[in-house]
């Protein structure tokens, strides 16, 4: 017969698993999208992104694809990937990082490690580490996390921590709920997110579509600058 403790640890452990089943079984198992990428209103690139679920775990892969100017002007980071846990809260980042492309090292990374409570971030032949936050995301799952919250369209404000590996913040987004926006999916109805703003920090909006699990359709940032960036879906596939 089984000590005890291994008998608790099996109930808890199940009890997790049947928890983190119950939160991914209405989001997809794959996303797959792409985007057209806009600065002041010129193309400069397309995006395509891929989100798979399997096994308790996640994979998000984002690349983009430089046009016009930007394939001289491009220095930053165009593949990130992000990968990790899928739990009762959704996603659980383990390791996010951002790369030229597939061969080359990454340019910037964080290791989440949970136990520890800490995350890692390298970037410019630096590293650093932090406390990790509670529900704490990377600039990648962030915008998949969405797909696991309950009722988002009830929700009047979104907070939540997130790294993009250069360092942690915590963002506040006021949500409104049927919002209507014209794609080349055509006419969609959304969740429109919009970035609480500090002081001296950037402008961003967010539309998630209610009719996809809320998979991201339209993407504005806008810099201290001024210098606008848009991203706009041009296709969608899911698979449940």
């Amino acid at each position: 017969m089984r000590p005890l403790l291994y008998q608790a640890s099996l109930v808890v452990l199940l009890a997790g698993a049947a928890a983190a089943d119950a939160a991914v079984a209405g989001a997809p198992k794959a996303v797959k999208a792409s985007y057209t990428a806009y600065m002041n209103g010129m193309t400069i690139g397309s995006i395509a992104e891929q989100f798979e679920a399997e096994g308790g775990t996640y994979r998000i892969v984002s690349e983009t694809r430089p046009m016009g100017l930007a394939t001289f002007l491009q220095r930053q980071p165009l593949r990130f990937s992000s990968t990790g846990e899928l739990t009762a809260d959704g996603l659980r980042p383990a390791h996010f990082e951002g790369r030229r492309n597939a061969a080359d090292p990454p340019q910037v990374s964080a290791d989440f490690d949970w136990g520890q409570g800490q995350i890692l971030m390298k970037y410019n032949g630096r590293a650093e580490t932090v406390p990790i936050a509670a529900g704490a995301q990377d600039r990648l799952s962030i915008m998949y996390q969405f797909m696991f919250a309950p009722q988002p369209e009830k929700t009047r404000q979104f907070d939540f921590w997130m790294t993009n590996g250069r360092k942690l913040d915590q963002y506040r987004y006021r949500v409104t709920p049927d919002v209507e926006l014209d794609t080349p999916l055509g006419r969609l109805k959304t969740l429109h997110l919009v970035k609480q703003r500090e002081p001296g920090s950037g402008h961003a909006e967010v539309w998630l579509s209610t009719q996809h699990h809320y998979v991201p359709v339209k993407v504005v940032i806008m810099e201290r600058d001024g210098m606008r960036f848009e991203q706009i879906i041009q296709s969608l596939e899911l698979r449940d």
